[in-house]
């Protein structure tokens, strides 16, 4: 069983420290509006570990699979309507550099998406996820 710690420390209004347990912190806060906008929201956090997972898990499968890749970059777009609590859609796009085939990549793409963690959470969570994967040949 993996355990994960969090700690989040107040530092003045709205300006929120979060840490790993681990020496890793991240500084959260609200836009000017309402905050000092030092950081990125916990909902935009929320999403950049989104994107964060899927290039770590597919970096990792590829690696795993002893598939070649010379750049990866993973753009997302979540939708958060104003009647909404929270994100209901995110689209990505993914755009990976190799010299591997196509079907390669698709398998990798596979497994990523079969193992993301962050991605589990938010499909479980109901958010409409959208995935576009572009191969750029080398």
């Amino acid at each position: 069983m993996v355990i994960i710690n969090s700690r989040a420390k107040r530092i003045e209004e709205f300006r929120i420290t979060v840490d790993d347990g681990r020496a890793h912190s991240v500084c959260l806060d609200l836009p000017p509006e309402m905050g000092t906008d030092m950081g990125p929201t916990a909902l935009e956090l929320g999403v950049m570990s989104f994107s964060g997972c899927v290039a770590t898990i597919f970096t990792l499968m590829a690696k795993k699979m002893r598939v070649s890749i010379s750049d990866l970059d993973v753009k997302v777009k979540a939708e958060k309507p104003e009647d909404a609590r929270t994100v209901t859609k995110a689209d990505f796009e993914i755009i990976v550099k190799t010299g591997e085939s196509e079907e390669k990549i698709n398998r990798v793409w596979n497994k990523t998406r079969e193992n993301c963690p962050v991605a589990i959470l938010f499909e479980q969570a109901g958010v409409q996820v959208d995935y576009k994967l572009k191969i750029v040949k080398e």
